[in-house]
């Protein structure tokens, strides 16, 4: 004879994570603190955190011992489940997208950069439209030391002198 068990029981074994995902979302969420702690304070300001996980980010610079600090990643763990994860995950969104765009951003500036050099006035012009308040005179005559540079076959300095102007220009 089968022992049949109430449906309510089965029911709520079904939906309690097992041990073991219990366990990943501990470590995720140690990695996060991790993350965190990593950070310089500018950064970590930017975060909606508690003043209770604040301060167990500033002790661990003070944790010394190998399993202290682990015994503490595990306290900064228990203390992140009450933070509103949402609002971090949007912080790390923003500064994420913030980095592609400086990406993106510098990419079009080292193009600039390449097709200066490669090509004649009339590229000099079109960044002028681009940029007005560009010194033509101080553009010029880098273009002309990365030419300089690029045919004698010695090091990108000009190269380099011209994409920081480039992106001062450019207001980067």
């Amino acid at each position: 004879m089968s022992k049949k068990r109430p449906d309510f029981i089965e029911n709520d074994e079904q939906e309690r994570p097992s041990k073991s995902q219990l366990k990943r979302e501990m470590h995720a969420l140690q990695e996060l603190g991790e993350t965190l702690i990593a950070m310089k304070p500018a950064e970590l300001a930017r975060f909606p955190l508690s003043d209770d996980m604040l301060r167990a980010i500033e002790e661990t610079s003070r944790i010394r011992s190998h399993e202290g600090r682990r015994r503490h990643m595990q306290y900064v763990g228990k203390l992140i489940r009450k933070e509103d994860l949402v609002a971090i995950q949007a912080v790390f969104d923003s500064v994420d997208q913030e980095q592609q765009q400086r990406d993106h951003s510098f990419h079009r500036l080292e193009k600039w950069r390449d097709r200066l050099i490669e090509e004649d006035d009339s590229a000099i012009d079109a960044f002028i439209a681009d940029y007005p308040d560009t010194d033509r005179q101080t553009l010029r005559q880098l273009i002309r030391n990365s030419r300089r540079e690029r045919d004698q076959a010695k090091p990108p300095t000009s190269a380099r002198k011209l994409f920081k102007f480039l992106r001062e220009s450019a207001a980067m």
